[in-house]
C-alpha cells in the first residue's frame, strides 16, 4: 500500500469574519491511499490557528504524520488490507486533531473501497431528503458583499455590541431565515438577547448558534428560557456525550455536526441518528472545502439530514475537482495536487 499527503492553500473569493478569526484563506489536507490496483482521496480543511476547541492545520499534520498514518501502516502490515473505511475510529484518539486526521483517512479508505466494488455514493447513501442549503455570511465586516442566492437559510456571523445601520439594512434585505452566529464570542445573556430583540424587528431568525464557549451548558440552558427562537450548538457539539448534556440541561434545540469535527462520516451519521432520537434538530456543518470534499458532505446531508446545511458550493481561487465516475464521484484536479506541498509518502 502507498499513502500520500499534500498540503495546498486556496483563496476564499468572499471573505468572511467572524468573531475572532476572518476566512480569507484555507489550508487543505489531501490524502491519497492506493492499494491493489485501486486508489481513493480524502480532503479535510482545517482552520489555520486552533480556536473554540477545532484544530489548527499544523496540529493535524502533526497528528497525521506521527500517529494516524503509522497506525494504518501498522494495520496493513499486519493485516495486508487496508481496513474497512467505517473501522477508522479504531486509529484516532479522543484529540481534536486526531478526529480530524481520522476522517481525512476515513474519506480516502472510503473512496478507494467503493472503486473497488465499482460502486458509489448514490449505494452507500441513497437519498431521502432534498437537503437545502444554507449560505454564510458575516455582518461584523461588510465590506464584502453578501451572496446568498437561493438558499433556504443565512447564517450571519455576528458578535456582541450594537449593530450598525448597514447591518440592520443587510439584514433588512434578506427574505430567508436567519441564523445568528456567535462564534463562543458572548459573554452574557443579554450580549445575545440584545441582539435578538434588534434584528427580530427587521429579519425572521430561525436561531441563535452557539453564542457561549464550548462546554458552557449552564449559560445556554439560561439563554434558551428567555429566548423566543431555538438555541443551537456548534463548536460544543463533537460526542455523544455533547449530546447527552445538551439535552440533559434544556441548552439546546438545535446541534450542527461536522463530519471533519467529530472524526468523519460514521461518527457523524450515529451522532445525527442519535440526536434526532434526542428530539434534537440537526443540521451539517464544513470548514470552507473545496467542491471534492463539498460534494460528498452533500451526498452525506442528502441521505441523513433535513435542514438547511452547509452543502453549497464555496467560491474559491483553486482549480476545484474533477466529476468522475465511481467512489465518491469527485477527485482533486491533478493541477491542485501539481501545486500541493508533499507532507509524506508511506510504503
Amino acid at each position: 500500500m502507498r499513502v500520500s499527503l499534500w498540503r495546498t492553500h486556496a483563496r476564499l473569493r468572499r471573505p468572511i469574519v467572524a468573531a475572532e478569526q476572518r476566512h480569507d484563506e484555507r489550508a487543505r489536507l489531501y490524502l491519497e491511499i492506493k492499494h491493489a490496483g485501486h486508489a481513493g482521496f480524502g480532503e479535510v480543511s482545517p482552520q489555520g490557528v486552533a480556536l473554540n476547541g477545532d484544530p489548527s492545520v499544523d496540529d493535524v499534520v502533526k497528528e497525521l504524520l506521527e500517529v494516524v498514518v503509522p497506525r494504518l501502516m501498522r494495520v496493513v502490515g499486519r493485516e495486508h488490507e487496508p481496513p474497512a473505511w467505517a473501522r477508522t475510529t479504531s486509529l484516532v484518539g479522543e484529540r481534536p486533531a486526531s478526529r480530524v486526521a481520522g476522517a481525512l483517512v476515513e474519506m480516502a479508505l472510503m473512496d478507494r473501497e467503493l472503486r473497488a466494488r465499482d460502486s458509489d455514493l448514490a449505494a452507500l447513501w441513497p437519498a431521502q431528503f432534498a437537503t437545502p442549503i444554507q449560505a454564510t455570511v458575516s455582518m461584523i465586516d461588510l465590506s464584502t458583499a453578501w451572496s446568498i442566492g437561493d438558499a433556504a437559510r443565512v447564517r450571519v456571523k455576528t458578535a456582541p455590541g450594537a449593530l450598525s445601520d448597514a447591518a440592520i439594512a443587510a439584514l433588512a434585505g434578506l427574505d430567508a431565515p436567519v441564523l445568528l452566529d456567535f462564534n463562543c464570542s458572548a459573554t452574557s445573556v443579554e450580549d445575545v438577547l440584545s441582539q435578538w430583540r434588534a434584528i427580530s424587528e427587521v429579519a425572521r431568525i430561525d436561531a441563535i448558534e452557539q453564542p457561549f464557549a464550548v462546554g458552557n451548558v449552564a449559560d445556554h440552558s439560561r439563554l434558551a428560557a428567555h429566548l423566543g427562537v431555538d438555541l443551537s450548538i456548534d463548536e460544543g457539539c463533537r460526542s455523544l456525550q455533547d449530546l447527552v448534556q445538551i439535552v440533559r440541561y434544556r441548552a439546546a434545540a438545535m446541534v450542527c455536526v461536522k463530519p471533519a469535527r467529530v472524526g468523519g462520516y460514521a461518527v457523524a451519521r450515529s451522532l445525527i441518528a442519535r440526536a434526532r432520537e434526542m428530539g434534537l434538530r440537526v443540521y451539517l456543518g464544513g470548514f470552507f472545502e473545496s467542491d471534492f470534499a463539498r460534494g460528498v458532505n452533500r451526498a452525506f446531508a442528502h441521505s441523513c439530514v433535513e435542514e438547511p446545511s452547509d452543502v453549497g458550493a464555496v467560491a474559491l481561487s483553486d482549480a476545484g475537482a474533477l466529476a468522475l465516475a465511481g467512489g465518491l464521484g469527485w477527485r482533486p484536479a491533478p493541477a491542485v495536487l501539481e501545486a500541493a506541498e508533499p507532507l509524506g509518502t508511506w510504503e
